[in-house]
């Protein structure tokens, strides 16, 4: 079982679909342990080994679009805000990154790289700075 960081691939279809939309759409981040299979062909959020601790709600959290599909050159792009569970004890070595509001239809894996822990503190997702170059869902 592995974690393999990516943008799904159907999340790809579903942009030239129009199914996508960023700025009306509800997007969550659900955290894995390392016994999760997650990769470009996953489609849709699920539960199968899901992160189980305090502070942590299955689900995850709900996403808030910090930079709206904007464009710098020839890349187009968005990001959100920093994400955090309070007070939480978890133990997480990637994520999902899904559309709550169009049946949990996946986006974007991520691979920690290694289990990222936290006890009885905060556990953040601090996503890349918001650019061409770095921001988490861009497209060339």
């Amino acid at each position: 079982m592995a974690i393999t960081q990516s943008m799904v691939t159907s999340f790809k279809v579903d942009l030239l679909a129009g199914v996508q939309d960023f700025d009306t759409d509800v997007f969550k981040v659900a955290l894995y342990t390392s016994a999760a299979t997650l990769d470009a062909t996953t489609t849709a959020y699920t539960t199968s080994n899901e992160v189980v601790g305090t502070g942590y709600t299955a689900g995850g959290n709900t996403l808030t679009v910090s930079v709206t599909p904007t464009s710098t050159g020839t890349t187009a792009f968005i990001s959100f805000a920093n994400t955090t569970w309070v007070a939480s004890t978890i133990t997480a070595r990637g994520a999902l990154i899904y559309n709550s509001s169009k049946s949990n239809k996946a986006v974007a894996v991520l691979d920690f790289g290694s289990d990222k822990i936290s006890t009885d503190g905060d556990f953040t997702i601090n996503w890349p700075t918001a650019d061409a170059s770095n921001a988490i869902i861009r497209l060339a």
